[in-house]
């Protein structure tokens, strides 16, 4: 039986909102078919089934009320993998074990999605989201970036601390959470560094962190990229004094989002850093300094954007839902 190529999968979790429910929509008038599956719910209430034999393999997957096969997938929207929600009832030592199994099971169901269009894939993914590559990248593309410094030695960071004049932050190389939500305690912030802080910083050789000189901010910039459209929202700095540092930590009241224009040579150095990625989405932060110098920070392969939908009316589910079905698909819009 030849099985209608109509599904375009929405990889994401069950607390997932807004965002998902726009693309959802956006694809769903463009007469796509949009699945939503919550990584979250494998396996206790998603169930998978994979058979191989000589000839073929066929996977298939069963959530809620829908029972789908591979083949049927012709775009995937990689949102969020999120950690498996566990019964409390499965014994402690059998949890580590479990969460394993399933997270390489769901790693054999994305290979069986190779044929389907992706945005993004998550070797790309997975290769941007090294922040020291993003740095060296975004560096050698042309655009200005933060004086760092990555170390588990503390005399280094205390040197480092008087080349900067005494202007640093700090901040991990990976999230301790998946969440910028209020409910999450595992995500360090950027913070700033005050010279006491460093007056017993061995501990740095347990967890070495990058230090950064802190850049002076007129605007600070989410820059949402989606398959060669560009769209930006910025906070003035004076209108979030309590965020200077991080505008994501929870209870930070960061004022209204503002449109803003990026220069034509900006637009041209960040089509080319996102094709070194290969990356058809990306959300990335900038700073605008007072003497009007866009300093790049960091990118986010799979980052937030529904503030910048839902305070400016940018239509980026639209074309997310576009670049999902440009490819491969047969559909003209």
């Amino acid at each position: 039986m030849h099985l209608s190529r109509d599904v375009v999968l929405l990889i994401t979790h069950s607390g997932d909102f807004f965002t998902i429910d726009r693309v959802a929509q956006a694809l769903s008038k463009k007469g796509v078919k949009p699945i939503r599956l919550d990584t979250d719910k494998f396996p206790q209430q998603v169930q998978f089934i994979a058979h191989f034999n000589e000839s073929k393999n066929y996977h298939t997957i069963e959530y809620g009320n829908y029972s789908i096969s591979t083949e049927q997938v012709q775009a995937v929207w990689m949102r969020r993998i999120w950690e498996p929600e566990l019964s409390a009832q499965l014994a402690s030592k059998f949890r580590e074990a479990c969460v394993r199994e399933s997270k390489a099971t769901l790693d054999s169901f994305w290979d069986s999605l190779k044929e389907a269009h992706w945005v993004d894939d998550l070797e790309p993914i997975n290769y941007a989201n090294n922040k020291l590559r993003q740095l060296r990248i975004a560096s050698e593309i042309g655009f200005v970036i933060p004086q760092t410094l990555v170390t588990n030695k503390a005399e280094s960071a205390r040197e480092f601390f008087q080349e900067v004049k005494g202007k640093m932050v700090s901040k991990l190389l990976t999230p301790l959470s998946h969440s910028m939500e209020a409910n999450s305690s595992f995500f360090l912030y950027t913070s700033i560094v005050k010279e006491e802080d460093l007056e017993d910083a061995e501990s740095l050789r347990y967890c070495p962190m990058v230090f950064q000189e802190q850049i002076p901010k007129q605007q600070e910039l989410r820059v949402v990229y989606v398959d060669g459209n560009v769209f930006v929202g910025a906070l003035s700095a004076d209108v979030y004094a309590a965020a200077k540092v991080d505008w994501r930590k929870p209870g930070v009241e960061v004022g209204a989002w503002q449109h803003h224009q990026l220069p034509d040579a900006i637009v041209r150095r960040l089509k080319a850093f996102m094709g070194r990625f290969g990356l058809l989405f990306g959300a990335l932060d900038f700073i605008l300094t007072p003497s009007g110098e866009y300093v790049f920070l960091e990118i986010n392969p799979v980052g937030e954007w529904g503030m910048l939908e839902k305070d400016l009316d940018l239509p980026i589910a639209s074309v997310i839902a576009d670049a999902l079905i440009s490819e491969k698909t047969g559909y003209s819009f």
